[in-house]
């Protein structure tokens, strides 16, 4: 399946209200079934991947497949290890190919009974009752590993007998996401102590409350691309908070720079442009926020502007690998990346939309999404510059199901081809 996407050039207005984030229902989720107590969460995720973990952690079967979920997939794996029975979790043939072994390995040091069932390292896992988990408390992990692994061990930490003191060895990669754990975990009534490099949760229990998801900061920035590449805009993006959890709300700081401004309201914020002249050169590291690597990346193109970014270790592990993925789409429209260092020189992209955008109707660039649902919405902003072709593009619905009706909402045309 393959989606045609128009713009006329118009200004940028209309309302929209976001869904609840992922990463946050995802975490609410298994802090629920940790409590024990069915307490309400408000404006959860309408995302599949939520959906799926929402299921699976309701399932009384033997067999759990998280699809191509990886979020999911890691919490279940700590979640599980402390569950009684045997459980085989599984997933897409994508899912094969992303390591857990830091995160089994990890497990394993607590106790948990977890087997490979194929390649070492990775998935699929038997994952059987445990046996005295949770008499070590002290853990070490690498800090660089994915902060999901991280993330995923502090969720459970303080259901163990004696808590858990979790050292992280190096330099922390994608720091908002653990702080994002910590603070939703005190909110649920556990406290922990952040000294140096090392995190201590006491044992104790989370309390139940009810909760109210903030909406997506990740999803909130391909209307802040189209934004930055509008000359006219005003777009009311309800559901975001002013004080956020999430490390991707960095973005309203990043695109100051490309023109957008942002204003908090009651039902959320208002984006209006500034007549900001754009940078030649814009600098970012995305260590914290390596979700909108792409959505930059896609903008500089744009705009002819010169990125440099850097902090983007964990890219080549998501989805797809995400540097060779956007390198491939982005040399569609003259726009080139280097890797080594990661750095993007897109001044010939600016160029492509001026002369080949809008008069060459017949053979529009074709973007492929490589099953990555980042891919299919950081590039569909480039509709308003020229029409453009998105394949496989219900890829979305991992994050992001609606994505497609709020284009059309804002006069998008999205056609089936």
């Amino acid at each position: 399946m393959t989606f045609t996407l128009r713009r006329a050039k118009q200004p940028l207005l209309g309302a929209l209200t976001l869904a609840g984030s992922k990463s946050i229902s995802n975490r609410a989720l298994i802090i629920r079934a940790l409590s024990g107590s069915d307490f309400p969460l408000h404006h959860l995720a309408n995302a599949k991947d939520t959906e799926l973990l929402l299921s699976l952690l309701n399932s009384r079967e033997d067999i759990l497949d998280a699809g191509a979920a990886g979020t999911t997939f890691r919490f279940l794996t700590a979640y599980l290890a402390m569950q009684p029975g045997t459980q085989l979790l599984t997933g897409t043939e994508r899912m094969k190919h992303r390591p857990v072994g830091v995160l089994v390995d990890a497990l394993r040091k607590l106790g948990a009974r977890i087997e490979y069932v194929e390649k070492e390292g990775y998935p699929p896992l038997r994952i059987s009752g445990p046996e005295g988990f949770g008499q070590t408390r002290e853990l070490a992990i690498s800090a660089g590993t994915s902060s999901q692994y991280i993330s995923a061990l502090l969720l459970i930490a303080p259901t163990l007998p004696q808590g858990l003191s979790l050292k992280l060895e190096g330099q922390v990669v994608s720091r908002p996401y653990i702080e994002m754990t910590l603070n939703l975990m005190r909110y649920f009534g556990v406290e922990h102590h952040w000294l140096g490099d090392t995190i201590e949760v006491p044992p104790q229990s989370y309390q139940p409350r009810p909760f109210t998801v903030e909406a997506d900061w990740s999803a909130a920035s391909y209307f802040y691309a189209m934004a930055a590449l509008s000359d006219e805009v005003s777009l009311q993006l309800n559901g975001l908070f002013p004080e956020s959890v999430q490390g991707d709300a960095i973005l309203a700081e990043m695109m100051h720079h490309f023109g957008v401004e942002t204003h908090f309201n009651e039902g959320g914020i208002l984006l209006t442009k500034s007549g900001k002249a754009l940078p030649a050169v814009f600098e970012w590291d995305f260590l914290r926020c390596p979700d909108l690597a792409q959505t930059l990346a896609v903008v500089c193109g744009a705009l002819g502007v010169t990125g440099q970014f850097t902090g983007l270790e964990t890219l080549r592990i998501k989805e797809t690998d995400r540097i060779s993925a956007l390198e491939a789409e982005l040399s569609k429209v003259q726009v080139t990346l280097s890797a080594m260092p990661p750095a993007l020189t897109p001044q010939a992209g600016k160029a492509y939309f001026q002369t080949a955008g809008r008069a060459n109707l017949a053979s529009p660039p074709t973007f492929a999404t490589y099953e990555d649902h980042r891919m299919a919405m950081a590039f569909a902003p480039l509709a308003l510059l020229g029409n453009i072709r998105i394949e496989e593009p219900m890829v979305v619905v991992k994050s992001y199901p609606r994505f497609w009706d709020d284009l059309k909402s804002l006069g998008f045309e999205v056609g089936l081809d």
